[in-house]
C-alpha cells in the first residue's frame, strides 16, 4: 500500500494525461478521477439508482447506463440539478480515489483529479501529501483546445473560462510544471519529481 499521495491537476488542455502517463511509465501507479466517474455509474451502482429517483428513466440509455449525454444537457442550464447530481456523486468518486490508493503498490501513488480546485480542494481531499499543478497560459490552453478537438476559438475560450483559473490552481499547489515546451521537457520535469516524491515517501515510512 503506498501511503505517500500526490495529486495531478490543470487546466483543460493543460497536459495532465501526458503527465500521469509519464509517471505511470515510471512505474507509480494513478488512480483517475474520470475513471472513478465512470465506474460510481455502472449498473448495479447506488449512486445509478439515485440519479434514476432524482432525475427519471430519462437519465437511462436503452441497456441501463447513464445517458451522459442527456445528463449533460439537464444539467446545463440548471444550477440546482448540477448540485444535486454533484451533490450524488462527487463523495463517491472521492471514496472511489481514496480506495484506490489504499490498494496501490509502490512507494507513492499518483491521483488526478482535474477539477481538484473546483471540488473544495484540500477541504474535500484531507488525505492528499501533495498537489501538483500542471501549469499552462491561457492562450495556450485555447490553441491546444482548438488544435485538438477542432474548437472555434469562442467556443475554446469558454471551456477555459468555465474553469478555475490560474490562480486559484497555483494557490493550492506544492509543485508546478510549467508545460509549454515539447513533451521531452514534461517527461524530465516529471523524471525531476519522481527522485523527489521517493525521497519524501522513504522520509515518511
Amino acid at each position: 500500500m503506498a501511503d505517500f499521495i500526490v495529486a495531478v491537476t490543470g487546466g483543460v488542455a493543460s497536459g495532465k494525461s501526458a503527465a500521469t502517463h509519464a509517471f505511470q511509465a515510471l512505474g507509480i501507479a494513478v488512480a483517475d478521477a474520470d475513471l472513478a466517474a465512470r465506474a460510481v455509474v455502472e449498473p448495479g451502482e447506488p449512486a445509478l439508482a439515485e440519479i434514476v429517483a432524482r432525475f427519471g428513466a430519462g437519465a437511462l440509455q436503452p441497456d441501463g447506463r447513464l445517458d451522459r449525454a442527456a445528463m449533460r444537457e439537464r444539467v446545463f442550464s440548471d444550477p440546482a440539478a448540477k448540485a444535486t447530481l454533484e451533490a450524488l456523486l462527487h463523495p463517491r468518486i472521492r471514496a472511489w480515489l481514496r480506495a484506490a490508493c489504499d490498494q496501490a503498490a509502490g512507494p507513492y501513488v499518483v491521483v488526478a483529479i482535474p477539477l481538484l480546485v473546483e471540488g473544495g480542494a484540500r477541504a474535500t481531499y484531507p488525505w492528499l501529501d501533495r498537489v501538483l499543478v500542471v501549469d499552462v497560459p491561457a492562450e495556450v490552453q485555447v490553441a491546444r483546445l482548438m488544435q485538438r478537438d477542432g474548437s472555434a476559438p469562442a467556443l475554446a475560450r469558454s471551456m477555459v473560462a468555465a474553469q478555475a483559473g490560474r490562480a486559484a490552481r497555483l494557490a493550492v499547489a506544492d509543485d508546478v510544471i510549467v508545460n509549454d515546451g515539447p513533451l521531452v521537457q514534461l517527461e524530465a520535469a516529471v523524471g525531476l519529481l519522481h527522485r523527489r516524491y521517493l525521497g519524501l515517501a522513504v522520509g515518511r515510512a
